[in-house]
């Protein structure tokens, strides 16, 4: 019964992650709309984003998180943040540089693989 209930727990915390990261994918797109001329207008974002924190909220109210996984949410949200700022300025150079945006994006990325313990598996495996 309890190993059933953690599938059921590890199933709400990924869902909890890849929504956090489109929120902050979304949450970027339209604040890029916003301060860069060379965007262009999408409804598409706005929507994604009204969804994605409904979704987020519904999440929070019906499944207990464990200790970890609000801290791991907000750097899955600013992953997406800064990397779909660095997918922006790439696309439009004029724009500024990415390289803040790419170096903030890895090693949020690197520690949240930290945390979800994807490294410390490679490393024992690798002993």
């Amino acid at each position: 019964m309890s190993n059933e209930t953690n599938q059921v727990n590890r199933s709400s915390e990924k869902k909890t992650l890849v929504l956090a990261l489109v929120a902050g994918m979304c949450g970027d797109a339209v604040l890029s709309w916003l301060t860069m001329s060379e965007v262009s207008f999408s409804i598409f974002p706005l929507i994604a984003l009204a969804l994605s924190v409904q979704a987020l909220y519904r999440e929070y109210l019906s499944n207990p998180v464990s200790e970890d996984i609000p801290l791991v949410g907000l750097a899955c949200f600013f992953v997406g943040a800064f990397g779909h700022s660095a997918f922006i300025k790439a696309q439009y150079p004029e724009a500024g540089s990415n390289m803040l945006a790419i170096f903030i994006t890895l090693g949020l990325l690197l520690w949240i693989a930290k945390k979800l313990g994807f490294l410390t598996a490679t490393e024992k495996a690798q002993e």
